[in-house]
């Protein structure tokens, strides 16, 4: 990791998802922008996350609000964590301000109400869609599907492995070095079309989840068991 650690911002950062990965790595020193398309709601968004921690905490962090497109303007890496539904049009609106960066794509293609069933688009997934929307100079990585959103925001250590897909080797580790600092452990998973298998099983995950009460996740046996 570097001494001088790259600005993340998260689109459509103000729920769940967004909201966890962020105390997450905010906790592990990264500088953090939330991204929404109401500055409003972000502005809650992180008041949210500062109510939540210790008063010395608060006071070495650093988290903004900001809308989505001077967040992904602001950041060196950035991630997305909305509905598939919204994720081509959010995307459109920000590409010039992705151009040269890494984006994390966390997009699921689940189609209300059968989330629990495998749906995948015709483009093959969501980080492929990612990929050819955005063009070649965009590192666009595939990740953090299959992670709970409560287990993020639990604080608690993390059982579940994270599988990264993406063109670029590079920009794949750099991923994985943050999925370890969200304290989770990485693997690279080959090229942005292997996210399709990726994206598919949360729905798999969601469907064990109603199955057995449970926030299921994936764990990757064999390397360093």
């Amino acid at each position: 990791m570097n001494d001088v650690l790259p600005v993340i911002a998260i689109l459509g950062g103000t729920g769940d998802l967004g909201t966890g990965l962020a105390s997450r790595w905010i906790q592990a020193g990264y500088p953090i922008v939330l991204g929404s398309r109401s500055l409003e709601k972000s502005e809650t968004a992180v008041s949210n996350i500062k109510k939540s921690m210790q008063a010395d905490d608060v006071d070495r962090v650093t988290l903004y609000a900001m809308d989505n497109t001077k967040a992904a303007e602001h950041a060196d890496i950035v991630a997305i964590t909305v509905p598939f539904s919204h994720q081509a049009s959010i995307l459109e609106s920000v590409k010039p301000m992705l151009q040269g960066k890494i984006l994390i794509d966390v997009t699921v293609p689940l189609v209300p109400p059968k989330v629990a069933r495998v749906q995948m688009p015709d483009q093959g997934s969501a980080g492929e869609i990612a990929q050819k929307l955005l063009g070649d100079e965009v590192k666009v990585v595939s990740a953090f599907q299959n992670v709970a959103a409560h287990h993020l925001r639990g604080g608690e250590e993390l059982s579940c492995d994270v599988l990264v897909c993406g063109n670029d080797k590079d920009a794949r580790g750099q991923v994985i070095e943050l999925v370890e600092a969200a304290g989770m452990r990485g693997f690279h998973a080959g090229a942005i079309n292997n996210a399709a298998a990726v994206e598919a099983m949360t729905s798999v995950l969601i469907f064990i989840n109603k199955q057995y009460k449970c926030h299921a996740g994936i764990r990757i046996t064999g390397p360093e068991d």
